[in-house]
């Protein structure tokens, strides 16, 4: 036997058996015709064939010149990748379950509610001021004591007493309108 054996040039290259098979398969060793390898003429095709940063990754040698050296950094995206695809099908099952709604959508419907709620305040006075006229004038009557001069009852615009109410509900519905529904 002329050369090394695979074992033999597996640890002078300090690359694994397995790589040593696949190099003779590809054509990157120089074999003898007894079948052994010539380890001289071997690493010198190996060389000229082989990416260094390849090369360099699998002896387990880092230089720093070609990104990273160490297999961590690979492991480290691929489990980043995997939890990324678990968060995603996590999400989709939420949706179809109904657990996760469209943002666009739910902001479109808190839009629309809001606006809805501040119609119903601003028709409110309009509704309400002659019955609470009438309420206020009674109570007034009842705490004075005027039933004692029938000819002059009390008498509460109820124009002016919506237009007051008006004023208080644009003020406040004025004040609810800074808030901002943030789904963020």
């Amino acid at each position: 036997m002329d050369g090394m054996s695979e074992r033999e040039y597996s640890a002078h290259s300090g690359l694994s058996r397995g790589a040593i098979q696949k190099a003779r398969k590809t054509g990157r060793l120089v074999v003898f015709g007894d079948g052994s390898i010539n380890a001289a003429a071997s690493d010198v095709r190996r060389g000229e064939m082989t990416d260094p940063d390849q090369q360099r990754r699998s002896t387990g040698g880092e230089t720093g010149l070609s990104g990273p050296a160490d297999s961590s950094s690979y492991l480290k995206a691929r489990t980043a990748l995997t939890v990324y695809q678990a968060q995603e099908r996590q999400l989709a099952i939420q949706k179809k379950k109904g657990a996760l709604v469209d943002r666009a959508r739910a902001e479109a419907l808190v839009f629309r509610l809001a606006r809805q709620e501040r119609d119903v305040w601003v028709t409110w006075p309009a509704r309400v001021a002659a019955l609470m006229a009438a309420e206020v004038a009674a109570e007034v009557e009842k705490q004075s004591g005027r039933p004692e001069q029938p000819g002059r009852p009390v008498i509460i615009e109820a124009a002016i007493l919506q237009r007051v109410l008006e004023t208080h509900v644009r003020a406040q519905l004025d004040a609810l309108a800074d808030l901002r529904v943030s789904l963020a």
